[in-house]
């Protein structure tokens, strides 16, 4: 994707000659300059003391974002490299290690008994719990986001956009979806959630769409937002992140635009709020929850969408999506630091440091929260 930045970079001439303010694309990383500098964290009054239960070297991310998965009390974890690491849950004791000789950089997701991953040269790679290969399917592009895995169909997206579905058992190809694509695209490592009989995505030009799991046939479409702006960079509308389902409601943001929550079964418009964001949303039973690309941090009521909370105090921190876990809000930043917020208030109320590298990902787990760094912890924090 490096056509994607120097594109980028050459369009922002014009916006950064006619505004100084801040640029979402500067935040992402699209461009490098200028770059606007991160919040300094000030002290808080923590009513939290969490803790690191336990700390394991899995290897480097380099230029990926790796997500830990956890199946029957073990963590699987995945480095750039190819090594697949699975530790004990609760203890982080390395119980297996399997170097797969391969460019890694599709994440990894776990489901129905198989372990998924995909590489930089095409290939979906699936495993059995105890780390031996079962497969390998070729798809002819970057691998870049998670699998989902559901009704023994693996789906996974390439970096052009493509969804293909796979075979759990053999790998064989079952379907590919493909549309055209806008002159530029985010590259995110947005991937596709399974929903019942569906597979949703994120698409370009403020679109998300339904895929039938089975034929990957377009079950429904609706719009997020409609692109704006004179120029191809400004039009850039990626709904970039994972969405977040909410009963029968579907929420999902949009970079440079807005977070929006349809009613599934008739994708009418429930609410939207002015909010740009390429991360994935999180939820609880009241509110949902964003990261913007200044990464201050919103509660939006499931409602009517209106403001209940801004954390503003972690700014250009290039944080994590946010995750709800154990009634609390948490986030990482490029510092390695895990941030706690209280839903009500979105006051940060703990804080706990890492290897100093930046979060990758963070998952729940039976006691605490597992985060990935890029330089190759993986972590279990408690409270």
């Amino acid at each position: 994707m490096k056509p994607l930045r120097l594109l980028a970079a050459a369009a922002l001439v014009s916006i950064a000659n006619g505004c100084s303010s801040y640029n979402p694309l500067v935040a992402l990383g699209i461009v490098n300059e200028p770059a606007n500098k991160p919040t300094a964290l000030a002290p808080i009054k923590a009513s939290l003391a969490p803790r690191v239960a336990w700390t394991q070297s899995v290897g480097k991310a380099q230029d990926s974002i790796f997500r830990p998965a956890i199946f029957e009390r073990r963590v699987y974890a995945i480095a750039a490299d190819g090594q697949v690491s699975i530790m004990d849950e609760d203890t982080g004791r390395s119980m297996v290690k399997v170097d797969l000789k391969k460019r890694l950089a599709g994440g990894l997701e776990i489901g129905e008994g198989r372990v998924i991953v995909g590489t930089l040269k095409g290939e979906v790679i699936a495993l059995d719990s105890a780390g031996k290969v079962q497969w390998t399917s070729v798809v002819n592009g970057e691998v870049i986001a998670p699998a989902a895995v559901s009704r023994k169909t693996v789906v996974v997206r390439t970096s052009d956009g493509r969804i293909f579905g796979l075979n759990l058992e053999d790998g064989k190809r079952k379907w590919v979806f493909q549309r055209a694509s806008p002159a530029l695209l985010l590259r995110s490592e947005s991937g596709v959630l399974a929903m019942g009989q569906d597979v949703v995505a994120g698409y370009p030009n403020g679109k998300l769409i339904a895929l039938d799991i089975e034929d990957g046939k377009l079950t429904w479409e609706t719009t997020v937002t409609l692109p704006r702006g004179a120029t191809e960079l400004e039009r850039i509308a990626d709904v970039a992140g994972l969405p977040v389902v909410d009963g029968g409601n579907v929420c999902a943001a949009a970079f440079q635009s807005k977070v929006a929550c349809f009613e599934i079964a008739t994708r009418n418009l429930l609410w939207s709020r002015d909010l740009s964001s390429a991360r994935a949303l999180a939820r609880d039973d009241r509110n949902i929850y964003a990261v913007d690309d200044a990464s201050n941090v919103h509660a939006l009521a499931k409602e009517g969408g209106a403001s209940v909370w801004k954390q503003d105090k972690l700014r250009y921190r290039k944080l994590t999506a946010p995750l709800v876990f154990d009634r609390l809000v948490w986030v990482g930043d490029y510092q390695g630091f895990v941030h706690i917020l209280a839903p009500d208030t979105g006051e940060i109320v703990g804080r706990i440091a890492t290897d100093g590298s930046s979060i990758s990902a963070m998952v729940p787990a039976n006691g605490g929260v597992i985060v990935q760094t890029a330089n190759g912890t993986v972590a279990l924090i408690r409270n």
